[in-house]
Order: structure tokens, then C-alpha cells, then sequence
């Protein structure tokens, strides 16, 4: 089952995935979501801050964190960098945005409706540059020293320059006919950034110039007709110290050898939402809105919580000793790291949490609702 607003993009064309999905327009009815059970805490899920940014419309806005600064932004063009819970500043791009905010501390980079990649400096919000890449972009631009990449809808990525905005390279590959519409963007790490790709594919480029590095194989589609055979990698890819991972949709899970590409481990798995690791635990979030807990080492399972069906579970993310998840009804929920069980539980507001929650220091995390609502949490 595809995730609320998950669509599939087949020959230039936007098409939902038919099926059972809590917001298909073709299904006769919607499943409702299950209703959540009382749990007793054990945890304390205390809220930092909130501000509200305003609405992300039909798209997903990821919020950016740079130390104790988080920057957001809005679909009606609303830019903010936000510390301790008060605006540093606020600006507007002057169009409706489609994707949320990419930062290294020094530009805050957002993505147009109408295709453009604009650029503010993140000291005070004023315009650095702007610049067109004809393409819908949905997921945050990757930002480092010299270099922004963007992921364009058609999985190209492109390299523009940091100080300028000038385009340094395009990195395009093939990809199958039929493929998720993916927000999810790209990791920069060691001159290469880091994409997953249709087809099952990981694969690094080289910020120098666009060209290949290498590919690892993370599934394989398997399946008599395009729609079975769909295998994109779901999510960014999750580095760890020694370790690149990653899961497919209707594929594979997988962690390799950073250094050579050799298979750790691997096993069948579907999430279109993404996975979470630290030194320990791989947590992935399945299409069966599951939270599975495996072992980081061997992948074995060592734990899985499956009591919130058709709640479109978003992506994990390990927060210490805990794994904190979001719901389509705004729930944010803390799950035991070691066992999978409940801890505690609030609600950010009435929305929708589409967006990847984004650590926030040693014990904090920052949730994005659709409403617009940026919330930062503390688990103790």
C-alpha cells in the first residue's frame, strides 16, 4: 500500500497509485485509520518550541537544522530561520515553493513551483541568487561549501555553484518507465552526494563533476508488469560510521561496506517512507505502516511495532535511547530503541507529519506538519 499523496510518475505524467491508500481518489472508500490505544508513559516527550510557518499545500516540506537553528519554509514562499523559537528572520521568495529548505549554516536554499533554485543568506534572509533548472523539484536541495544539488522530479541530479548559482554539471541516468514521485533528496558526504534511484539502484556522483562514482544494487524489480516491478530506493540513504543503508519499495533492505560496496546484509522489505540507523539498530518504517527494529549488524529483527495500520507512519528517526515516528492525524509517537513499545505520545496539531522528523541535538527532534506547524520535542 502506496502512502498518503505517494504518486507514481509514468511518461512525464503524474498517475496515483490505485489500491487502498487513506488519500486515493479512484478508491470506492477509505480505510480509516486505526484508532490509537491508551499507552502509560515511561518516557517524558517534552515540547521545546513551536512556531507556524505556514502550509505545505500539495507538497512536503522538510525542515533544514544547522546547530540550534531550524529553517522552514512554507508553499505560499515563506522562508524562516528560527532560534530558541523566535524568528532570526523571514523572508519570501517571491513564488509558491514546492520543497522544503536545504542549509549548511551559511545559505538556506529553496525550490520554486516554477522550477527555480533560490538562495538566501542564512545570516539574515536577503536574496543571494536565483537560478532556473527547468525541472519540478520536490525534495531540499543538498547544500555544501561549494556546491548545491538539487534532485529534479525525473531523478536528474544537478550541480550548481554555491557563490553563484551557475550550473557546473547534470548527472542523468535511465530509469524505468514507471517510479515513485519521490521528495526525497540527496547526502553529501566526502566529495560525492549520495542518491537512491528507480530500479533499485544506489549511487554516488562526484561534486567535482557530476560523473559516476559507483552504483550498489539494493534490489532488484521482480514482476511480470511495470507496476510489480516498481523498486525505487525509498528515502535518503542513512550513513553510518563504517556503513551505507538503504530500502527499496517492494524490494530489499540493505546495508554495505562504505569503503569497498560489499553486502553486509540484506532482506526483502517494502517502505516508501525510509529508514533510520545508529551505531546499533537499523528502524524502518514498512508499507504496512510496521516500525521494524533490526539488528544494524546482521539485520536480524529484534523487535517490531505494528499497532498503528493505515495511520501512514512516517520515516523513524533514533533520538538516543528512543525512535520517534508521525502520524496522519499529527501524533508524534516514542517508541522503546530496545524493544519497539510505546513511551509516550503527543499531538503536534490536527495535520498531517509528511515530513521526515530531523534530529535536533543529543536528545531533541523537529517535526513539520502539513499545516505548517514546527514543533521541536525533547525525549527523555
Amino acid at each position: 500500500m502506496m502512502r498518503p499523496l505517494s504518486a507514481l510518475v509514468f511518461s512525464g505524467s503524474l498517475a496515483l497509485l490505485a489500491g487502498c491508500s487513506s488519500l486515493n481518489p479512484f478508491a470506492s472508500s477509505t480505510p480509516k485509520p486505526a484508532p490509537l490505544a491508551a499507552i502509560q508513559p515511561s518516557a517524558e516527550l517534552r515540547a521545546v518550541w513551536q512556531v507556524r510557518v505556514g502550509a505545505s499545500g500539495p507538497y512536503v516540506f522538510q525542515p533544514a537544522v544547522v546547530g540550534e537553528d531550524v529553517y522552514a519554509a512554507a508553499h505560499d514562499g515563506v522562508v524562516a530561520r528560527y532560534k530558541d523559537g523566535r524568528p532570526v528572520w523571514t523572508a519570501n521568495a517571491g513564488k509558491r515553493l514546492s520543497a522544503g529548505v536545504g542549509s549548511n549554516g551559511r545559505l538556506a536554499v529553496v525550490a520554486t513551483t516554477a522550477g527555480e533554485i533560490v538562495a538566501l543568506d542564512a545570516e539574515n534572509g536577503s536574496e543571494r541568487w536565483r537560478s532556473p533548472v527547468g525541472a519540478e523539484v520536490l525534495a531540499p536541495p543538498a547544500v555544501g561549501d561549494a556546491i548545491v544539488v538539487v534532485r529534479a522530479s525525473d531523478s536528474r541530479l544537478i550541480g550548481l555553484d554555491a557563490s553563484t548559482g551557475a550550473r557546473r554539471w547534470v548527472f542523468q541516468r535511465a530509469t524505468p518507465p514507471l517510479s515513485l514521485r519521490s521528495f526525497a533528496g540527496v547526502t553529501l558526504e566526502s566529495g560525492a552526494a549520495l542518491a537512491g534511484y528507480p530500479g533499485g539502484k544506489l549511487v554516488a556522483v562526484s561534486l567535482a563533476n557530476g560523473g559516476q562514482l559507483w552504483e550498489l544494487t539494493v534490489a532488484t524489480p521482480r514482476g511480470a508488469t511495470e507496476l510489480e516491478r516498481v523498486a525505487d530506493i525509498a528515502g535518503t540513504p542513512v550513513l553510518g560510521r563504517k556503513e551505507i543503508c538503504a530500502v527499496s519499495y517492494q524490494g530489499r533492505a540493505g546495508c554495505f561496506d562504505a569503503s569497498n560496496g560489499n553486502a553486509l546484509w540484506s532482506r526483502d522489505f517494502s517502505s516508501s517512507v525510509g529508514m533510520d540507523r545508529d551505531t546499533r539498530f537499523v528502524v524502518i518504517t514498512d508499507d504496512a505502516d510496521t516500525v521494524h527494529g533490526l539488528d544494524g549488524a546482521s539485520g536480524a529483527s529484534v523487535w517490531k511495532q505494528d499497532a498503528l495500520p493505515r495511520r501512514a507512519v512516517s520515516r523513524p528517526v533514533i533520538v538516543g535511547d528512543f525512535v520517534a515516528i508521525g502520524d496522519l492525524e499529527g501524533y508524534v509517537h516514542l517508541l522503546n530503541r530496545e524493544t519497539g513499545a510505546f513511551v509516550a505520545r503527543t499531538r503536534a496539531d490536527s495535520s498531517a507529519i509528511a515530513a521526515d522528523p530531523r534530529r535536533f541535538g543529543r536528545d531533541g527532534f523537529v517535526i513539520q506538519t502539513r499545516d505548517g506547524g514546527v514543533h521541536v520535542y525533547e525525549a527523555r
